[in-house]
């Protein structure tokens, strides 16, 4: 095989894993699942696209191919048929499931806390660092003080041996 021919079959493979790669999250929602108004289903994409897989967790609903995560899409689907808006079907999920499944957590409240801390560790943390390198400048220098004869003696000692 030459080697020409040997790096464009590299070439397909690479393709192919490519477009299966990136085809995975189109393959989370099952046909069965999809609405038949568009408008629905974009709008069930969409909230789906904001809410964590509880056990994938760092994965959209929409990505995640676990059980629960597709019970949730089912979920979200079921509250847009019912006439729910955007708004009222994320709060439906968050009151059923805790702020956890929000992969955005809201910024008021006690996640507040959570949300400025970050910031306010790195404040204190610079504020710190001056205040040490200050008292570090100020601080006299330490005297410079030869050895001793005795230091002296033995260092020699050391060194001609």
């Amino acid at each position: 095989m030459s080697a020409g021919v040997a790096r464009a079959a590299w070439a397909r493979i690479v393709a192919a894993l490519l477009v299966v790669v990136l085809a995975w999250p189109a393959l989370a929602v099952q046909p069965d699942e999809m609405l038949d108004d568009p408008a629905l289903e974009s709008r069930a994409r969409e909230i789906s696209q904001g809410l964590r897989c509880p056990v994938c967790q760092n994965e959209s609903i929409d990505e995640s191919n676990a059980p629960v995560a597709k019970d949730l899409r089912l979920l979200v689907r079921e509250r847009l048929v019912a006439g729910d808006s955007n708004a009222e079907v994320v709060e439906y999920i968050t009151d059923r499931y805790g702020e956890f499944v929000l992969l955005e957590p809201r910024t008021g409240g006690a996640n507040l806390l959570l949300w400025a801390a970050g910031p306010l560790m790195l404040l204190l943390a610079a504020g710190l660092a001056v205040l040490y390198l200050r008292r570090r400048s100020r601080a006299p220098a330490p005297a410079e003080e030869g050895l001793s004869d005795e230091e002296e003696a033995r260092l020699q000692e050391l060194l001609h041996r």
